[in-house]
């Protein structure tokens, strides 16, 4: 029982460490869009082909565009710190009690 114990805390490991990089992809997302950068940069390219996907999906269920402001970033980075609190750790004590 010790391997499945490993394997839960191993994954709430990368879980953590994904989510934060993810977390900083978005942040970095959200201040590229005011300074407006070249769309044909393929780093810029890339950072809004692994977010847009996200964004898109609050933006359509969720009213968070106001006065010109996008507020979609914030509820992506809250839920990727509820995550962080909530599943990351869970996972951690699950990986502890069945290891023993």
């Amino acid at each position: 029982m010790f391997i499945i114990g490993n394997l839960f805390i191993a994954l709430a490991t990368v879980l953590n460490y994904v989510l934060q990089l993810y977390m900083y992809v978005i942040i970095i997302r959200a201040i590229l869009s005011w300074i407006n950068p070249d769309p044909y940069n393929p780093i810029v390219r890339f950072l809004y082909n692994i977010t847009d996907p996200v964004l898109y999906a609050i933006r359509r269920r969720l009213p968070v565009f106001f006065g010109g402001i996008d507020f979609s970033p914030w509820v992506v980075v809250l839920a990727i710190l509820f995550l962080q609190k909530f599943l990351v750790p869970s996972l951690l004590e699950m990986g502890m009690r069945v290891g023993r």
